[in-house]
């Protein structure tokens, strides 16, 4: 069944129960005195609708889930099954290729004894689909005689449907923090068992990253997987390099654009700068490599540097710089723009130029903003991996050279996940370690940011 389907089935009965639940309220309305009920008869009419879409697309959501493993037990119980192998990635196709047939994805398969069970497929898919319109129609019902009994005049039909509401909103609201916490649980697991076969001293100090994905021991060596070159390259060209570039331009067109230029330049030069925020991470990262990073080499060559290469930390880093300067100059932007105008007024009143206003006065109190933006920047940079990929290449080195090659820890998360490796080998289970301090680090930064903010937004209140 498509899911437009149940969607529309949902709607269009919501609709009927609105239509009616409303018309009955306008009756309540004209049979009470002075015409006046609990509630006006649009939120009766809402009340009813909710009472039979909501359970109906639940109910529908479930029955996606369930029906498909009905299908396929229907399936492998029927005749046509018994020529299937008895495991393996055939059997798994073929089930997948006579699904296609079935639901007219596919015309042609590569296995023709996908064909024969086409059929089983189809008849399995059309009597569950027919079940769950059945039942769902049954909730509906139920959802719909639940409603109306409880229309009265006296009925705080908007009373309820607020309540409803306000249950949808906290359950948005809730999708964030519940996702956080997933990704934090999957990674303290997962963190738990690398670390029940690498020691965290290993892993946490080490100088050494070489984890070998092919190796069958049991007993990994612990030495291969020490994550200092990692950490380094992560904070030399994200939070070093990329922010000696971003800060300085990206606050220094803030102040320009705020303080300095005209409204005719500024509407067009701070849409033109925030376009940098929008561009693909991988047009970045051909330019690094393509542009960038042979001119670094070239430059470096001329001045006497033998050993230059065309992939090095410093072309990542002053790329990675250029796509977040938005972020902070944004940021600055309109925390500058905040500031009220009668502090510039009585900075200016009492003798001070222009510039010691900025530095003294206007700076200062947007300083909570810009810290916010500045910490905003360094998260985007020091996730970044496409531009490090293609710039600074994927060699752990530990080494304060901004000329040599660099990698940090989310390319070697993608290295490691994208493998043939299986998960519960110690290099693969690394790359949810990796994830973890880096998820860590990044919670510190928040944490840093919102005490910044708490400390200089008191002390202008």
């Amino acid at each position: 069944m498509s899911p437009v389907i149940p969607f529309i089935l949902a709607l269009g009965l919501g609709l009927a129960g609105w239509l009616v639940a409303r018309a009955r309220a306008w009756t309540f309305k004209r049979a009470a005195p002075h015409g006046r009920i609990a509630a006006l008869p649009a939120y009766h009419g809402w009340y009813a609708a909710l009472w039979i879409a909501v359970p109906l697309l639940l109910w529908f959501l479930i029955w996606t889930g369930v029906s498909g493993q009905l299908v396929l037990s229907h399936v492998l119980a029927s005749p046509e099954a018994q020529a299937l192998p008895d495991f393996g990635l055939r059997r798994d196709a073929m089930l997948i290729e006579a699904r296609n047939i079935a639901t007219g994805d596919a015309v042609r398969v590569l296995n023709e004894e996908s064909y024969a069970l086409a059929e089983p497929f189809r008849q399995a898919m059309s009597r569950y689909n027919i079940i769950g319109a059945l039942i769902g129609l049954l909730i509906a019902g139920a959802g719909a005689a639940w409603a109306f009994l409880r229309l009265k005049p006296d009925f705080t039909a908007r009373t309820r449907v607020e309540r409803l509401v306000l249950a949808a909103l906290l359950i948005a609201s809730l999708v964030a923090i519940l996702t956080t916490l997933g990704i934090f649980v999957t990674l303290v697991f997962e963190t738990i068992r690398f670390f029940g076969m690498v020691s965290p001293i290993d892993f946490l100090f080490g100088a050494q990253w070489n984890p070998d994905p092919m190796s069958t021991s049991s007993s990994p060596d612990g030495d291969r997987y020490g994550a200092i070159p990692l950490f380094w390259g992560t904070l030399f060209i994200g939070a070093i390099i990329a922010m000696i570039i971003a800060i300085p331009l990206g606050m220094m067109s803030a102040i320009y654009l705020t303080q300095y230029s005209s409204r005719t330049l500024r509407k067009w030069v701070k849409p033109a700068l925030e376009i940098l925020a929008g561009v693909p991470t991988v047009v970045y990262g051909y330019f690094a490599a393509l542009t960038i990073a042979p001119a670094i080499r070239d430059l470096a060559i001329s001045l006497g540097y033998a050993n230059a290469s065309s992939e090095s930390a410093l072309a990542a880093g002053l790329v990675m710089g250029v796509m977040i300067i938005p972020f902070v100059s944004s940021m600055a932007d309109d925390s500058i723009a905040a500031v009220p105008q009668a502090m510039r007024d009585g900075s200016l009143a009492m003798g001070a130029t222009t510039n010691e206003t900025i530095r003294r006065v206007i700076v200062p109190a947007a300083l909570p903003g810009i810290v916010g933006g500045i910490m905003l920047a360094i998260s985007r940079a020091i996730g970044e991996t496409m531009i490090v990929v293609m710039a600074a290449s994927t060699a752990a080195n530990l080494s304060a050279n901004p000329l040599e090659s660099m990698t940090t820890v989310t390319v070697q998360i993608v290295a490691l996940l994208t493998g043939e490796g299986s998960f519960d080998h110690p290099a693969t289970l690394a790359a949810f370690a990796l994830g973890f301090v880096l998820f860590m680090v990044t919670l510190a930064l928040n944490f840093i940011a919102l005490r910044v903010v708490k400390r200089f937004r008191e002390a202008y209140e």
